[in-house]
């Protein structure tokens, strides 16, 4: 983890500005922001570490803790909850057997409730690794994580 920090700050030569494209670049090649790597993110770029942690935190897309292979992100903003949405989830809950935020099946997926993808129009709404699938149904939602659990290669 460490030489991966310090290329990455390397590239961005200790701009301030360079706060976020930092932790996107973190975020890509580690999975998640390790503690230590915000600290270390802190200490280059001459930031307080409560700076650095903030948008850590603030920003949906940054993970402080590990995420499984596969991401599921879950809207729930208002036009996916008023689609019911909540099933979808509850459907995900049951099939997983974990809570958003919680890696499960040795670490193959994590569930991330999130509040608009932007695909209004297609409510309800989930994203797995990047990819928008609309209209669902709890079922459907299912079936979708059933075939990337049973794909060796995925």
């Amino acid at each position: 983890m460490e030489q991966t920090v310090k290329k990455v700050l390397a590239r961005h030569g200790g701009d301030r500005g360079a706060l976020i494209p930092v932790l996107q670049e973190l975020q890509r090649e580690l999975g998640w922001l390790p503690e230590e790597a915000l600290v270390a993110v802190a200490q280059s770029l001459g930031l307080p570490k409560s700076r650095v942690f903030g948008v850590a935190t603030f920003y949906s897309q940054f993970s402080l803790s590990p995420r499984g292979r596969h991401l599921i992100q879950l809207c729930q903003g208002t036009a996916c909850h008023v689609q019911r949405g909540n099933r979808i989830l509850e459907a995900l809950r049951r099939e997983l057997g974990l809570k958003p935020g919680e890696p499960a099946r040795g670490g193959r997926f994590s569930l991330e409730v999130v509040r608009c993808v932007g695909c209004c129009s297609l409510a309800p709404v989930m994203v797995v690794d990047g990819v928008a699938y609309g209209r669902l149904t709890p079922e459907r939602a299912v079936e979708i994580v059933r075939d990337l659990d049973g794909d060796p290669d995925a």
